[in-house]
């Protein structure tokens, strides 16, 4: 029986894995690649390597990698904005992806269509997909944390952010009168999503880990002091490590002298950077390769305030064996014990206390180390969290299209978008790949 075929739209190319979003939608490329025929559509905001179109083109029966030029997107976004949209729309909208997709889809019938967050939802609503089962994997549900950005920041930000947090949550709702079908990273973001859309037909896929990649090594050198690793120019990670560093780290330091802090992440931006003038802080900025800095460390700090989702940073340390101090937003969705397979700490006391500790105390660190690693290998590896996707996705367990359920019929429903028609662009499909 031959494979079903999938389009698979992504915001950023989904290689390498090396942040947040790729990680998620590189494993989904992966385990659909090897149930379906996938079209991957995605934008490129910075140099594509041939190691990644060889991993890609591999993977996939075509692949179409759109470039974007930077002032253009923005361009987009500010006519998006002040014409009422979202911010996002306009930043992720391409005429050349628009054009690709309406191609594309005159020279095959797709079973089922899947794009990664919202900001890519109107591509889906064109249509030459109106007969196609539709589907969003909004990884979280961005409308909140543009709310939490808002609250968190001062005018004109706070107004800009609320502005963008309010029409994107308008969207997000708007999904379950046209989608198949809706996903987020875990039952907690999904019940914030069914608070404001209680019909919307949404599921938690939560994310997962490479176990066999991210293991520790049986030969350690001396474990030496703090890491924290994540992408340094993304707002929560830039906001919790420099609060942490300006405001717990120095406690720290006046007990422990020696201490020492390695923050390690791709494109620090220059508060990140300015970091490294803290004693015992170091920026090593972007490495090829995360483990070692995570096998070396003693422990791994987490200290993101304005996070919700599960973090591919806690589970990556956990799966290294490593002693985790944590803020309690990056854990939500997690059923790790506090005190035994990780730290949470929530008060400054708690996250000088908790983490002298874990540094006081080999035996301590190997007994949570060990711990936090058997949950993540219990309980968020990929293939056992990706499981679900096929089934939801509409398609049996021989890869057929199952019947839809009675009075389903949200895929054959195209609604007005917030993007402008294929038809209006005469770009050949090929051109941007």
């Amino acid at each position: 029986m031959s494979k079903p075929t999938l389009l698979f739209l992504t915001h950023r190319v989904p290689h390498p894995p090396n942040r947040g979003d790729r990680i998620r939608t590189f494993h989904f490329l992966e385990h659909l690649a090897a149930r379906t025929n996938v079209w991957l559509g995605c934008l490129a905001d910075e140099p594509v390597s041939d190691e990644t179109h060889d991993v890609l083109n591999r993977l996939c029966e075509r692949v179409a990698i759109v470039p974007v030029d930077p002032f253009r997107r923005w361009l987009r976004a500010g006519v998006s904005l002040l014409s009422g949209r979202t911010i996002s729309a306009g930043a992720f909208e391409s005429p050349a992806l628009t054009s690709i997709i309406s191609g594309w889809s005159h020279e095959t019938t797709f079973d089922a269509a899947l794009c990664s967050s919202s900001a890519l939802a109107p591509y889906l609503q064109r249509t030459t997909l109106e007969k196609t089962r539709r589907y969003v994997d909004l990884i979280d549900v961005d409308s909140e944390k543009w709310l939490e950005y808002s609250a968190a920041s001062s005018f004109p930000k706070s107004t800009l952010f609320g502005i963008e947090g309010r029409r994107l949550r308008t969207l997000e709702a708007s999904l379950a009168d046209w989608c198949s079908g809706l996903t987020v990273v875990s039952e907690p973001e999904a019940n914030l999503y069914r608070a404001f859309r209680p019909d919307g037909p949404i599921e938690a896929i939560p994310n997962g880990v490479n176990v066999d990649y991210f293991t520790p090594q049986i030969e350690r050198s001396s474990e030496r002091g703090c890491v924290f690793v994540g992408a340094l120019d993304y707002k929560p990670n830039i906001d919790g490590i420099v609060w942490f560093c300006r405001d717990i780290w120095p406690a720290i330091r006046e007990q422990r002298p020696n201490a020492t802090l390695n923050i390690v992440g791709r494109e620090p931006v220059p508060a990140v950077r300015e970091l490294a003038e803290l004693p015992g802080v170091s920026v090593p900025g972007t490495v090829p390769d995360v483990r070692p800095w995570l096998n070396e460390a003693a422990v791994a700090v987490v200290p993101l305030r304005i996070a919700r989702v599960v973090q591919n940073k806690v589970l990556e340390a956990l799966a290294m064996a490593r002693a985790v101090v944590a803020s309690p937003d990056p854990l939500v969705g997690l059923n790790v014990q506090d005190g035994s397979q990780l730290f949470k700490a929530t008060t400054r006391d708690e996250w000088i206390t908790k983490t002298l500790r874990l540094l006081d105390d080999a035996a301590l660190r190997d007994e949570v180390g060990l711990a936090g690693q058997a949950y993540v290998t219990a309980n968020h590896r990929w293939d056992q969290c990706l499981t679900p996707l096929m089934s939801f996705l509409g398609f049996d367990a021989t890869g057929s299209l199952s019947p839809p359920e009675s009075g389903s019929g949200r895929g054959a429903r195209p609604v007005d978008c917030d993007t402008q028609s294929a038809n209006q662009n005469s770009t050949k499909p090929e051109a941007a790949t």
